[in-house]
């Protein structure tokens, strides 16, 4: 006899969540879910819906419509509602929100029961984890920025909540202590074994801190995967700008097939007749000497190169911007370089496209 085994619910689920403010969805129809011990990052550009998405999750805002599951058990719809302090839900503000007449120790400790001193061992176990038992008895005006955010996170896992909700939590700290934070937030995080959901308008911290990415605009996601994939199979062309610069070409399809200066590209799917935008990033194009106006032989990878004159050419710490106008048609398009690559105004270059790295969609009117 077979035994089927059950695969767990989600640790959270949220269920065509629906928030509207003077009449528009701010939220709209929004469905996530976050399997035990994982990382997901809800990004987005600013005001597209996630904070108003996470601070329902939380329950200090009520949704119009949809429920909220946790471990497969209700926890709020527009009926029922389960309190915040007994979701199991930590939530960790961008400003940390730390009580500054408590001392560090009292204030990792202030969401804890149990008598006094079960509380001290556990907030103190916890600033040994971030390395600051040594201010357990001092005020959070005495801490730095840095600081201030791991007593934040530690405050919020006190309690062992299931869930951890973050909204920017990294955004009030410096750039240069913003990677090894990240870091040592994610370390402990998987140590304690909680699932997150991590709201920021930062691809590069999505990328480093998720396992999954929920793109989300205009109240809707629009998109959903692991990073690589999300990075390397986008949904469209604005999913491919949020994360990078972009290049965009445009053609008419016949036949399947786009005409551009770059040679012929494939557009399988789209009616004869249609417009198609061909959206390629900076470090996929390669650069080309002028060998007397001529330039590379096409090959299958790179296409047919078309020749540039430069107009601007930045160094940019680990790689230069170099920005053409194209014979063409006059178009400006950009390219990045490793290291130092500087050739002056009016050099003429010529460019190429890898095919395998561009990504072609219907042209939105």
């Amino acid at each position: 006899m077979s035994v089927t085994h059950q695969r767990p619910p989600p640790r959270l689920e949220i269920r065509d969540f629906t928030r509207r403010f003077d009449g528009k969805a701010v939220v709209d129809n929004v469905c996530l879910s976050i399997e035990p011990g994982h990382v997901t990052c809800l990004l987005g550009p600013s005001g597209c819906g996630k904070s108003t998405t996470l601070r329902m999750i939380a329950g200090v805002e009520m949704q119009d419509s949809g429920s909220i599951y946790v471990d497969g058990a209700l926890v709020c719809d527009t009926v029922f509602r389960v309190p915040p302090e007994r979701r199991s839900i930590g939530l960790m503000f961008q400003d940390f929100a730390l009580f500054p007449h408590l001392t560090v120790g009292k204030n990792v400790a202030f969401g804890l029961t149990g008598s006094g001193a079960d509380k001290k061992v556990r907030a103190k176990a916890l600033l040994d984890r971030v390395g600051l038992a040594h201010y357990i008895d001092e005020f959070p005006h005495h801490l730095s920025g840095g600081e201030q955010q791991r007593v934040a996170l530690a405050r919020a896992l006190a309690p062992k909540p299931k869930i951890m909700l973050m909204d920017e939590p990294f955004s009030g700290l410096d750039n240069r202590l913003r990677d090894g934070i990240r870091d040592e937030t994610l370390d402990l995080l998987k140590e304690e074994g909680a699932s997150v959901l991590l709201v920021t308008h930062e691809p590069e911290e999505a990328m480093r801190m998720a396992d999954e990415i929920a793109l989300m605009r205009e109240g809707r996601i629009v998109q959903r995967g692991a990073p690589y994939n999300i990075f390397n199979a986008p949904a469209d062309k604005e999913a491919v700008a949020f994360f990078s610069d972009i290049n965009v070409l445009r053609g008419r399809v016949e036949g399947a097939l786009t005409d551009t200066p770059f040679g012929r590209f494939l557009a399988p799917g789209v009616p004869d007749g249609a417009e198609v935008e061909i959206v390629f990033r900076p470090q996929h194009v390669s650069i080309d000497f002028d060998r007397h106006g001529k330039g590379p032989n096409p090959t299958l990878i790179a296409g047919t190169p078309a020749r540039g004159v430069v107009e601007r050419a930045r160094f940019m710490g680990s790689e230069s911007l170099v920005e053409f106008r194209m014979d063409h048609d006059g178009q400006m398009l950009k390219a990045t370089v490793p290291n130092v690559f500087l050739p002056k105004i009016g050099t003429p270059l010529w460019l190429s496209v890898r095919r395998d790295r561009c990504f072609v969609f219907p042209a939105k009117s």
